[in-house]
């Protein structure tokens, strides 16, 4: 029996998609409900991983692609990738029908550039997708929104009842689908199956690269020690080279590095430069992050009871946590999420830009003993900003694993992630 389906923000993402464009490509990391999802919106099916199909999918794919894609619509095609040719037979089709919703495609790699001949502009809109925040896997009450905040809504008067306990779970747990309202044991295991199948099959199956499972292992260990950090590729190489025999050069650590990306298992947070009033270097490397916290705590084989026992390292997790879910409510509200970080070392965990140029900073602290020193922070970058050239940011706000939401006299907000929606 099909579990049931626990509605995704992605749901009305990709509903606006399809009513303007004539196909929708979803991607995201595998086992993080793209197919669901898609399944859920669409009237007809095509499975390419379907192992009693699959081989005479792949010979219409060579010999008259049009075939697969006939059906109601919208048409799910998913795991499209595996016949790169389907994607300019969608970006023809669409042309030729000349009608939104059509197509969705989803997939969990991306294929090489020399696979597809056309961009889709125009015709194939792009939707990435997550795993499950907290307020999808219902452990946020999302009492505090997001868009209220950027829309001046301040009274935020509220409170969360997620423990430190049960942050410490969500973070080894992940966000999962298949793992939400699993026993313990169960819902644990999931995000290991997922590192394995990393390192031993997806990482090569990529691009078809054969890549040594001991180094994929090493590496994921390394990206896990620097979570939430600005480690460069050198940083890394030279942690690696700590637990693996061999040396690396900067080459390859950069391919391993790039196959990750391409199978969402990494998703980096990248530097905003602001215009500021005076000149400042800002630093512009990204801040490394995979696409769930999970996968750090699964490779270090980390539980829960362990993670509480490390708290610097805890707060390194919940870091990454909370930037998973901002990036999901972000791209509700039309944003992306960055980092920021100066010369000086003035920094801010996170900002929040929408595509209008609204912006908000963010420092994520887990416990209430450093909110005094990240509201400092927070107002520090306001002032080096130029609102000249750049709006007034519309709000500041400290993310924290604490339970009470609400405003400080100096106006930087306090909101547990237990509090916190889209």
């Amino acid at each position: 029996m099909e579990k049931e389906y626990l509605p995704r923000i992605a749901d009305e993402l990709l509903k606006q998609r399809l009513s303007a464009s004539g196909a929708v490509l979803i991607e995201g990391p595998k086992w993080c409900g793209k197919t669901r999802t898609a399944k859920e919106m669409s009237r007809s099916q095509l499975y390419m991983q379907d192992p009693d199909k699959r081989v005479s999918y792949l010979k219409a794919a060579d010999t008259k692609p049009s075939l697969l894609l006939k059906g109601d619509t919208p048409k799910l095609l998913d795991e499209w990738q595996m016949a790169p040719v389907l994607w300019d037979a969608v970006r023809y089709e669409v042309d030729m029908r000349g009608l939104p919703g059509q197509f969705i495609l989803t997939g969990s790699a991306v294929p090489k550039d020399d696979e597809t001949f056309h961009t889709g502009t125009g015709r194939i809109s792009r939707l990435k997708m997550r795993t499950m925040s907290l307020f999808e896997s219902n452990e946020s009450n999302g009492t505090v929104s997001l868009k209220d905040l950027f829309d001046g809504k301040t009274d935020i008067d509220s409170f969360s009842e997620l423990t430190i306990e049960e942050i410490a779970f969500a973070i080894t747990r992940g966000g999962w689908p298949i793992s939400i309202g699993e026993e313990r044991q169960i819902a644990l295991r999931h995000a290991i199956d997922y590192v394995e199948a990393i390192i031993h099959t997806d990482v090569s199956r990529v691009d078809n690269i054969s890549r040594n499972p001991t180094r994929v292992r090493v590496l994921l260990r390394s990206l896990a020690r620097n979570i939430s950090t600005l480690a460069s590729i050198p940083t890394i190489r030279n942690d690696i080279a700590m637990g693996d025999d061999e040396s690396l050069s900067d080459k390859t650590v950069g391919e391993y590095l790039n196959a990750l990306d391409r199978i969402f298992v990494t998703e980096n947070i990248p530097a905003w430069n602001p215009a500021l009033r005076s000149k400042t270097a800002v630093r512009t490397s990204c801040k490394r992050q995979f696409t769930d916290p999970s996968i750090a705590t699964a490779i270090m084989r980390l539980t829960p009871e362990r993670l509480l026992e490390d708290f610097e390292y805890f707060g390194f997790l919940f870091e990454s946590l909370c930037d998973r879910d901002m990036r999901i409510y972000a791209q509700a509200n039309d944003g992306e999420v960055y980092h920021y970080r100066d010369k000086s070392g003035l920094e801010a965990d996170a900002v929040i830009v929408l595509a209008d140029g609204r912006w908000a900073a963010v420092e994520v602290k887990l416990g209430s003993k450093e909110i005094e020193e990240a509201a400092k922070h927070l107002l520090m970058l306001k002032e080096k900003v130029n609102t000249k050239k750049m709006k007034e940011p519309s709000f500041l706000m400290i993310l924290t694993g604490t339970e009470i939401a609400y405003q400080r006299q100096d106006g930087v907000f306090v909101v547990p992630i237990g509090c916190l929606k889209d």
